[in-house]
């Protein structure tokens, strides 16, 4: 498989195309924040140092194998991963289940889902909004899902809980793919903007974004400036390059 390993996060390079869809893999990305919160969360770390599959979605991510493996790496956003998928399913007249958010976003997405891709049958489950799920709510989860039998189950319940609830109860579950999209359920179900393709390119979708959203950019900075530090104490020799 055609990965990078930088700080211990084994990261794809170019394409989903690796990604079998015959056996139960979980797909993560990685960005500047949520590394900045693996720092602090352990649980956090393990999620994405053990996925099958780790994606760039914050560019700026990619400039630590950049400079220190020479390996440029392509950028996957969990709006990549969705579309990806999601095209899949409609080739090969899949099943995609969607965990998260609340019932009338579930019903937004799922009322464009059936039009954007007419082959796939599609359900959904949203469960209770609170830090942490109980036993009992997992186990629903575990049977909204495993009822349905999908090929493909997309995650979104924000960083870090999506990413630990996916690798923390992926043995639970029934599906070939898991892939944590986060954001993607507000911006498919038209609840919120994602910045258009121009800002995406440069790499400036997240100034864009803080005119949008600026709780989120407050909420997130102190994560990002952690990943910036240490990829200045890289470069300087004051932290091990590992």
């Amino acid at each position: 498989m055609d990965t990078v390993k930088i700080w211990g996060y084994n990261l794809i390079k170019e394409s989903l195309d690796v990604i079998p869809f015959n056996s139960k893999v979980l797909v993560n990305t990685i960005s500047p924040n949520s590394y900045g919160l693996a720092t602090s969360d352990k649980r956090m770390e393990r999620a994405l140092k053990n996925s099958d599959f780790l994606v760039l979605d914050g560019l700026y991510f990619g400039l630590a194998p950049l400079i220190f493996k020479r390996q440029k790496i392509k950028r996957i956003a969990g709006w990549n991963c969705f579309r990806y998928f999601s095209e899949k399913m409609n080739e090969n007249k899949g099943k995609v289940f969607f965990l998260g958010s609340s019932e009338d976003t579930l019903n937004k997405i799922t009322k464009r889902f059936v039009s954007d891709f007419p082959n796939v049958e599609v359900d959904s489950y949203s469960p209770p909004f609170k830090p942490e799920f109980t036993k009992e709510d997992n186990i629903r989860m575990y049977n909204a899902i495993n009822i349905f039998q999908p090929d493909v189950l997309f995650v979104g319940l924000t960083a870090p809980k999506q990413e630990k609830w996916s690798y923390e109860n992926k043995e639970f579950i029934n599906v070939h793919v898991i892939s944590t999209i986060g954001n993607v359920f507000d911006w498919y179900a038209g609840n919120s903007i994602r910045p258009g393709i121009f800002w995406q390119k440069i790499g400036l979708e997240w100034l864009i974004r803080i005119f949008y959203r600026p709780q989120i950019f407050i909420r997130n900075i102190k994560n990002q400036m952690i990943f910036f530090w240490h990829l200045f104490l890289v470069i300087i020799k004051m932290k091990k390059n590992d």
